[in-house]
């Protein structure tokens, strides 16, 4: 049974769900898989890459279709990872690129990618036809809510002086200069984006309603709730300036298993969420009662919330980038 018979035939068996996501986070997937070798079929090559990411939203296309049938008023809500690449002069062209792929999926799936867009050269020469490309063009599907998912290591630093980082955060290619990615908070001198000028530029690009739809934080339970107040925050500021911020939501929920590896590693490493299932049943975490306190009276006061959380301090570095000047584009 194909993708767009399975929703069908879910959407058949529970009628009141109205909100689907028929492929989680298509473009972090696709790197993942097609570029970095983390996931099947373990691709490290950018035609690998494109090839999963057009199937990814050929994917979402036939779903919705499919859930549409049945549920008319169904409505998309596109997950995607946002983050945003800072990086030393000589490496301003890579995180160019980087910064425009960021959108990719929502430029996809709006109908935004022609002849004109700063990506459509290198998807032609990396195995996407013509013809595929002006399909989207022809009949887009935008998202009715962007779910953008948003965490702590999604601003990345690329420095080519790969020799001041850990060796694991070496990346290479045939076609690039080596150069280290790093997680862009821990990094000295590089100024972050954060995630209210994050969801404004989403807002300012699209013109369509936003959930920040993975709010979570692998950390103690003090620096979880200064994450969901950090993000909450954010987005109170937002719907008051005039964007449309529908929701935040907690992932995850009841915790998960083996992400610090990102599932490459069956190592049964448990991080709990709003609830802790270590005891063989949910027990509520420090995070149950602000949520459900988020959610039903818009406000929560704790004294861990007078605090900045610990991406917000000066102690969060662990490297110096040794170029005089760093370069966001």
């Amino acid at each position: 049974m194909g993708a767009g018979a399975l929703c069908g035939y879910g959407s058949r068996t529970l009628p009141w769900i109205k909100h689907y996501t028929p492929v989680n986070e298509p473009l972090t997937t696709a790197r993942f898989s097609g570029l970095y070798g983390i996931w099947y079929p373990h691709g490290l090559d950018d035609k690998t890459f494109v090839r999963i990411q057009l199937n990814h939203i050929k994917g979402v296309k036939e779903a919705m279709k499919a859930i549409r049938q049945v549920t008319p008023d169904a409505q998309l809500v596109q997950t995607e990872d946002l983050g945003k690449t800072h990086c030393t002069p000589k490496l301003a062209a890579q995180a160019e690129y980087e910064n425009n792929r960021r959108w990719l999926t929502f430029d996809l799936l709006c109908g935004r990618l022609d002849e004109h867009h700063p990506l459509w050269k290198y998807l032609r020469q990396n195995g996407a036809s013509q013809v595929e490309l002006l399909e989207m063009v022809q009949h887009p599907l935008p998202p009715d809510v962007l779910g953008i998912n948003h965490y702590i290591t999604s601003e990345r630093f690329l420095d080519e002086n790969h020799q001041y980082f850990p060796h694991q955060h070496l990346c290479q290619s045939e076609a690039r200069v080596d150069y280290a990615d790093v997680e862009a908070v821990r990094v000295r001198l590089v100024q972050m984006t954060g995630i209210h000028d994050l969801l404004l530029e989403a807002w300012e690009r699209y013109q369509l309603p936003i959930a920040v739809t993975e709010v979570h934080l692998d950390c103690t339970r003090e620096e979880q709730m200064r994450w969901v107040k950090y993000i909450w925050d954010a987005a109170n500021q937002l719907k008051q300036e005039g964007v449309d911020l529908r929701a935040i939501t907690i992932w995850s929920l009841l915790g998960a298993y083996d992400w610090n590896t990102l599932l490459t590693r069956e190592g049964a490493f448990y991080e709990s969420g709003v609830f802790d299932l270590r005891g063989g049943t949910p027990r509520p975490t420090a995070l149950f009662k602000m949520v459900k306190s988020l959610a039903t009276e818009g406000e929560y006061n704790h004294p861990v919330l007078r605090n900045k959380g610990w991406w917000e301090r000066d102690d969060r570095f662990l490297y110096h980038h040794h170029c005089p000047t760093s370069k966001t584009t």
